[in-house]
Formats: C-alpha cells, structure tokens, sequence
C-alpha cells in the first residue's frame, strides 16, 4: 500500500490588513502523489506573500467559477507517455469556452512533473494555454524524475516568485 498526500483546497492569506488581497489558484492533478507534492511545495513559496490569498485545488474540482475569483493561475501537471495528463487536459477543455466568454484575462505559470524530458508535456500545455486569455508570466519549469529536494526547492521558488510578481502588479 503506497501512501499519498492528499491536498484539498487550501485558503491562505493575510486577511487582517483590510485591503483587498489579490489571489493565487494554484491548480494541479496528481495520479503519483508526484504533482502534489509540488503543488504544495508551490503553495509553500506563494504563501510567503503575505497580501495575497492563495487556493490550491484539485484539477477536478476546479473550474471557471475559481478562475474568475482569481488574479492568477499557477498549474502544475504531469507529463503521461510524453504528453501532459489527462485529467490536466480535462481541466483545460471543461474551462477554455467559459473562460473565452466570461473574458477571463489571467497570467500564468506552468511547473511540468516528467518522468521523461517534459517537452511534449510543455508544448501541448502552452499550445492549449495560448487558445485561451491567459498570458503566460514565467517561462515554463519542468522537473524530472522522482521527488526530490531540488524538485521542492524548485517548485517552492516558482511559487514565491509568482505570488510576488502578482502582488506587485507586474502582471
């Protein structure tokens, strides 16, 4: 029996300042554990920006009513046999048309978890992403192989730099 980290939605601000907060979702799907795991290592760095709310979910439980809460979208996503999964591409095909009508104008981020090298994975991903009003704000992370410390630790900076640039309106 292989134990796995569950991630459930996850609210986390600094709500006390009485200021509206910008908002992170961070969206991810996890069939290993893999994913989730940096969806939290993400989480962890984004989270050091204290004016910004921040969201984890689920790739299935989140959709465009999240999105449109949002200022920010951060996914993180496996690669499958060279391609990105398919409970990722779900995600995609269930809010790209409500996204188009509702004019959901979003910045982005992608982090890759592949087993192989990430670029089929990476193509399919920004090629979906570019159909829809996202703007992509950082240039694609991938990491390889197993979880490790130099995958948290990669994960983690995206998250804080994404939170920071969010939070400081540079996109």
């Amino acid at each position: 029996m292989t134990r796995r980290l569950r991630c459930v939605p996850i609210h986390a601000g600094n709500r006390s300042t009485g200021a509206a907060l910008k908002s992170l979702l961070i969206v991810y799907h996890s069939q290993s554990g893999t994913c989730a795991r940096l969806a939290c290592a993400v989480r962890k760095g984004a989270i050091k920006e204290v004016s910004l709310q921040v969201t984890l979910m689920r790739a299935w439980d989140a959709g465009v009513r999240q999105m449109a809460a949002a200022d920010g979208l951060l996914l993180v996503a496996a690669e499958n046999s060279g391609t990105l999964s398919g409970t990722m591409k779900d995600f995609f095909d269930r809010t790209l048309y409500p996204s188009i009508r509702r004019e959901l104008v979003l910045p982005y981020a992608l982090l890759i978890s592949a087993g192989n090298d990430g670029r089929g994975a990476r193509a399919q991903a920004e090629r979906i992403a570019s159909g829809y009003p996202l703007v992509r704000a950082a240039e694609t992370v991938i990491v390889r192989g197993e979880y490790s410390s130099v995958q948290a630790q990669a994960a983690t900076e995206l998250g804080e730099a994404f939170a920071t640039g969010l939070s400081m309106g540079i996109f």
